[in-house]
């Protein structure tokens, strides 16, 4: 608080953002650093589980040099000596490394522990991922409700296609883009996590990619190791073909993101793997318009977004935008569309109220009450 009564108290940037977890101190940035100081893992203690996927382990530990939480991730055990795994999960360090862009995460720091199996170091961050979000928007949540309306939910696909633009630009392709991909943090930042699968431009057909049958049971939701490239749930069609992959595998990707957040339901869904597979070579796809169900916000799906989304899902990737830059120019028309037909509909009795600062490319951001 001001000393002089006179001069108000700023005003925090948003009033529900959660405190740090561990708050900056004195202490902290004034310890000593011992002479003899310890390097490499052996730096890390207070190792906590944080969240597993599908090839690796995630944990949050406390790095003792720099005083800070970070997050250390390390290959399942039975993966550590697989040669294809580990390369892959040194890919993912070095992509995420070479991409510094407010939308990805920072890395620290990449070694050997004591036994030599690989590990990364990154940013611990704080949000909530979007598949939560679209889960309690499914569940008819009030306050995510209130918090999340379509118009925010664009521009949170808005952000997560400027870092995927840039990271074309860098020559970098995702590959695996579903929404537990996208972190929305108290700041309204939007961070694209997980570039495990990511294809370097240049970088030969993987081996192994012919065409794979389903088992039931099988964890489609979850990134699968070995020689299919992305989660089965939200493959392109080029992927489930084990064939080549652009830019425009990531402009399918956002494009199944939209189609859930406009319907309220994934576009692809089945029990085994086969299923999925036919789904999405098959099956034409459908509006989002046509299958909004209960689970789907209560309003309209607006035209001109329902036109982006389907245009993202063409099977033909000819078909498709043809790089994120047309993406964006198409999805902020239907945000500026959105924004300017509720601004025209006083009797909604809802109020908009603009505010800078969430790094989108309109460079606004909109806090509304639109349900």
């Amino acid at each position: 608080m001001s000393a002089d009564p006179t001069i108000p108290a700023p005003t925090p940037p948003h009033a529900d953002v959660v405190p740090p977890e561990h708050p900056l101190r004195v202490e902290m940035t004034d310890a000593r650093f011992d002479r003899y100081w310890k390097s490499g893992s052996l730096k890390y203690t207070d190792f906590r589980p944080l969240t597993e996927g599908g090839t690796a382990t995630i944990q949050t530990c406390f790095d003792i040099n720099l005083n800070r939480t970070v997050v250390y991730k390390s290959l399942h055990p039975h993966l550590a000596n697989d040669e294809t795994e580990v390369a892959r999960f040194l890919r993912e360090a070095r992509v995420t490394a070479n991409i510094p862009h407010p939308g990805t995460a920072p890395v620290y720091e990449i070694g050997r522990d004591k036994a030599g199996n690989v590990y990364f170091t990154m940013k611990k961050l704080e949000g909530r991922d979007l598949r939560s979000i679209l889960g309690a928007l499914a569940d008819h949540d009030r306050s995510t409700e209130n918090a999340y309306p379509l118009a925010r939910r664009v521009e949170i696909l808005i952000s997560a296609a400027q870092t995927l633009k840039y990271a074309h630009h860098a020559g970098v392709i995702h590959r695996d883009l579903k929404p537990a991909n996208l972190l929305i943090g108290s700041f309204g930042e939007v961070t694209v996590l997980d570039w495990g699968l990511a294809k370097v431009r240049g970088e030969p057909a993987p081996p192994g990619a012919e065409k794979i049958t389903g088992q039931a049971g099988l964890a489609l939701e979850l990134t699968q190791p070995g020689r299919r490239f992305g989660t089965p749930l939200y493959m392109s069609p080029e992927q489930a073909r084990g064939g080549s992959t652009d830019e425009r595998t990531d402009v399918y990707g956002l494009g199944a993101i939209l189609f859930e957040m406009l319907s309220g339901r994934p576009l692809i869904f089945g029990q085994d793997l086969d299923e999925v597979l036919t789904q999405i070579l098959e099956r034409p796809v459908p509006r989002p318009s046509d299958v909004v169900g209960d689970a789907a916000p209560r309003v309209g799906v607006p035209a001109d977004l329902e036109a982006v989304c389907l245009r993202c899902l063409q099977c033909d990737p000819a078909d498709r935008y043809r790089d994120m830059a047309a993406l964006i120019a198409a999805l902020t028309r239907g945000y500026d569309e959105l924004v300017a037909r509720h601004r025209e509909s006083p009797a909604r009795g809802r109020t908009l109220t603009i505010a800078a600062g969430l790094g989108l490319a309109t460079g606004v951001a909109l806090k509304a009450l639109l349900s």
